[in-house]
């Protein structure tokens, strides 16, 4: 029979990539985490993980377990659920903006779904003022979302630098007018990469606009311009403009924020959960 904790563990493992990122999030070492995966590969007789100097990545085997090993997690999840006299249910809306999505997103949600499957968890993606506009709307329960310093709604996740990106930075600079790929209105980081050049007298022009950071993305690292990003969301492919090269970008700061008269269990849980997961990645 197949251990659901060192499941848990080569799924956590193939989320975050890397063993010590797995150990931080379930609240275990690092040794306790390779001992699991030893173990399931030895009771499955085959080898699951391959490591390089870069990443963990999955075996032809290991990609064959993932699936059967997230069905098991979650059919334990419901089992415990099933169980549990305080045990959530109900519909929850959660607004995420752009950028979370693709970077930490999945390893703050997959727990939370698994351990609470009574709760109908519905997943808005867009830009931040989009997601505040949504919810003052009473279309979103809970908005995780980039505010601007000095804002005071919501709860504090964490505070980000944010940065300039380019693929070749000296080409870029070395036009007429600095070219920019930026989210539409109303995009923080739009915002406060426009009112740092307009400060600083630098001439600009946006040379492309989209909704996608994957669109972003793509036009960045075909050498158009220049992005602004977070810094621990830069895309792979780009590097960081160096100081003093370009104006300096104030923080942003990464809020959660519920809308009143939404189920207060509902979003204090996954509050909590987000909290929890966001804070010890960003310590890991």
């Amino acid at each position: 029979m197949l251990d659901l904790s060192q499941l848990r563990s080569f799924v956590a493992v193939e989320q975050m990539g890397s063993f010590t990122l797995a150990a931080e999030r379930l609240g275990l070492g690092q040794s306790t985490v390779s001992q699991h995966i030893q173990r399931l590969e030895a009771a499955l007789g085959r080898k699951l993980l391959a490591r390089d100097t870069h990443k963990v990545m999955l075996t032809g085997d290991g990609e064959a377990l993932l699936s059967h090993a997230r069905a098991m997690l979650s059919i334990e999840g419901q089992v415990q659920s099933l169980f549990k006299s305080n045990s959530l249910r109900g519909r929850l809306r959660l607004g995420v903006s752009e950028d979370f999505v693709t970077s930490q997103l999945p390893a703050v949600l997959e727990d939370f779904v698994r351990s609470h499957p009574s709760v109908d968890l519905e997943l808005t993606v867009a830009l931040s003022g989009v997601l505040y506009e949504m919810q003052d709307n009473g279309e979103i329960d809970l908005v995780l979302a980039k505010r601007r310093l000095g804002d005071a709604r919501g709860t504090l996740v964490y505070r980000e630098p944010l940065v300039w990106l380019a693929r070749d930075p000296e080409h870029v600079l070395a036009s007429g007018l600095l070219p920019l790929i930026a989210f539409p209105p109303p995009s923080v980081t739009r915002a406060i990469a426009l009112e740092a050049l307009g400060r600083n007298g630098v001439a600009w022009r946006i040379v492309c606009t989209c909704g996608s950071l994957s669109g972003l993305t793509a036009a960045a690292r075909a050498g158009m311009g220049v992005l602004v990003q977070p810094r621990s969301m830069a895309p792979s492919g780009l590097k960081e403009i160096a100081a003093g090269k370009l104006p300096v970008l104030e923080d942003v700061e990464f809020v959660l924020v519920p809308r009143k008269g939404a189920d207060r269990a509902l979003v204090a849980a996954l509050s909590e959960d987000i909290l929890q997961k966001v804070r010890r990645l960003r310590a890991a």
